[in-house]
């Protein structure tokens, strides 16, 4: 049952964003009744699945992948719902976070005689709200950083031209990323050289996924010309950590960093990269003349050598992705 309700979960990532994409099962034994969560301001994925068992919910089990919430904000509190439903038993993945929920739904249940058990596949669920489970606990994006490189880690030629170094497979899987982010990052070193639109436009959702229904915010770090694509952009500065900040206030829960070698290079450094997308192409430039990944000075030593963990390898056409994950990414 909590299968069904993590799939349910990932049907609605593209549109659920800053409310955490979640998934709910309604099962009575011999029928299961599947919600996720509504657009901003819409239902949550318990009422969903709520409303569409309808009476059949009573003495039901209801599987939910983040903790129901307790508290009335543009919608009413799933813990209502589900005590006025009559469900026996609420199964929970994971606790929310969030000041405003965090252990209320549950306490709000059993005080109201439901059965609440916790954890059942809590590790999955914690995965896939990552971003949104390190938003709540400390107001800043889930940051992912993408790079794009041939082999020998050179993402430009001596010239500066650099397009297209992957192929139409990694580039459509970029669109995925970016339609999963809530803004788009480039420093506007990139924005003269490339003139980026950062626009998801060659990447459709599959069969049962939701698709958004907006551009992701694009950010500069810097200043755009007026007539540069990335218009309209908020063009921001000053320290990471403050630009971070801004953008989780902004309600931004996933921030994708497309910028160039210094802006990588500047995120990876002061460690707030979560996730690390690394594209690469079967390509060589076979000298140190071309522009590298990251700009600066980097380990001087193997003792500080960066290492973090891959979580998966994935074959897109002729190129690979490789995603990293930070031994240090909160989620």
């Amino acid at each position: 049952m909590m299968g069904l309700a993590l799939e349910a979960a990932r049907s609605c990532r593209l549109v659920a964003s800053p409310n955490p994409w979640v998934g709910a099962v309604v099962d009575t034994g011999e029928r299961q009744f599947c919600g996720a969560t509504s657009p901003p301001g819409g239902n949550h994925a318990e009422v969903n699945a709520l409303e569409s068992a309808g009476p059949l919910a009573r003495g039901a089990d209801l599987y939910t992948t983040l903790e129901p919430c307790a508290h009335r904000g543009r919608t009413g509190p799933c813990t209502e719902a589900i005590v006025a439903a009559g469900v026996a038993r609420v199964v929970v993945a994971v606790e929310d976070p969030d000041p405003a929920v965090s252990g209320r739904g549950v306490a709000a249940l059993r005080e109201s005689g439901i059965t609440v058990e916790l954890g059942v596949r809590a590790a999955e669920a914690a995965e896939l709200l990552a971003p949104y489970l390190k938003h709540r606990r400390t107001g800043l994006p889930w940051v992912v950083l993408k790079l794009a490189a041939t082999l020998d880690g050179r993402i430009a030629a001596p010239d500066a031209t650099s397009r297209w170094i992957t192929g139409p497979e990694a580039r459509a899987d970029v669109h995925r990323l970016r339609a999963e982010s809530d803004a788009v990052l480039v420093g506007a070193g990139t924005v003269r050289a490339d003139d980026p639109a950062l626009t998801v436009r060659d990447w459709q959702p599959p069969t049962g996924v939701a698709p958004r229904t907006s551009q992701p915010l694009r950010v500069v770090l810097g200043s755009a010309p007026p007539d540069a694509r990335i218009q309209p952009a908020l063009e921001t500065g000053g320290p990471l950590e403050q630009v971070l900040c801004e953008l989780g206030e902004r309600g931004v829960v996933q921030l994708l960093v497309e910028g160039g070698a210094a802006t990588a290079a500047s995120f990876h450094r002061a460690g707030f990269a979560d996730h690390y997308a690394v594209y690469l192409a079967p390509a060589l430039f076979g000298g140190d003349d071309s522009r590298p990944m990251f700009t600066g000075a980097g380990a001087s030593t193997i003792a500080d050598l960066w290492r973090g963990e891959i979580t998966a390898v994935t074959r897109l056409g002729s190129d690979l992705r490789i995603d990293l994950r930070s031994r240090l990414a909160g989620g």
